[in-house]
């Protein structure tokens, strides 16, 4: 098998775990050699481990862009629930074949600035800049939604629910949910509560600001624009292939990480 290796932090490279992992794959027969950038992605890559966190994760997406080579997420970073699997689980796994590959949702926004990647696995954001809020207009499929008052807004996919979009008070859904989530940030108006909607929805974003621009990132990158900017957001016409290990539950993860359900009651039933 050829391997695509994406090590964001430098400090991460001379990790004991990692050269164990690295060694245990080279010795079943697997090619590995090293990703920078998309430009350095091979031929007939079967799968890029990316080694760190989620965020290291997300940077890896975009090294796979429209390809169908899937990311397997080795987590030497915190919390991780893209990046969820120990370098010994990788290895198990590895070498049993017991993997298989799930398509995760992306999201496209269709900015005035072409400078910057357009695609999010997690969450398209809008925030303020300045001290002022922001009035935040949202129309779906070209039905107008009341306008959101607020510092902000998220429009998260199902992968997304357990990051940005959960500390915001959106809902956690199962990662193969075909929906997609709008959450306000810190909302002014107390009747407004985040909105599930289908995957295939058209969602247009105009903003209401003092200041001349706001904030718009996609996952962990950041675009300034001008505040009256209006953009789409939708499902991007491609998929992001993600490695799942037959060892992993997602109801696991939110009770290990998260510490989901969480009470003493619990412990004696």
């Amino acid at each position: 098998m050829k391997i695509g290796l994406f090590v964001k932090k430098a400090a991460l490279r001379g990790d004991v775990r990692l050269g164990a992992l690295l060694l245990r794959l080279k010795k079943g027969g697997h090619e590995i050699y090293p990703i920078a950038e998309r430009s350095d992605l091979q031929d007939g890559t079967d799968i890029v481990l990316s080694v760190g966190g989620d965020g290291t994760f997300l940077s890896a997406s975009r090294r796979v862009e429209g390809t169908s080579v899937p990311i397997l997420g080795v987590n030497l970073g915190r919390l991780g629930f893209l990046s969820e699997y120990s370098p010994e689980e990788v290895v198990e796994a590895m070498e049993n074949g017991s993997w298989s590959v799930e398509n995760r949702t992306l999201l496209q926004a269709f900015l005035p600035d072409g400078n910057i990647w357009p695609y999010a696995l997690n969450e398209v954001t809008v925030h303020r800049r300045g001290a002022a809020m922001l009035g935040i207009r949202v129309s779906i499929d070209g039905n107008m939604l009341p306008t959101y008052w607020a510092d902000g807004l998220v429009v998260a996919t199902s992968s997304g629910s357990t990051a940005y979009s959960l500390s915001v008070g959106g809902p956690i859904c199962m990662p193969d949910a075909k929906v997609l989530i709008i959450a306000p940030i810190a909302p002014h108006n107390l009747n407004v509560r985040p909105l599930v909607v289908p995957d295939t929805s058209r969602i247009t974003i105009g903003v209401i600001s003092r200041d001349p621009m706001v904030t718009v990132t996609l996952d962990n990158r950041t675009a300034e624009v001008p505040s009256d900017v209006t953009f789409d957001v939708r499902m991007a016409q491609f998929s992001l292939g993600r490695v799942r290990l037959s060892t992993s539950n997602f109801v696991s993860a939110l009770t290990g990480k998260l510490f989901w359900g969480e009470d003493i009651r619990n412990n004696t039933v």
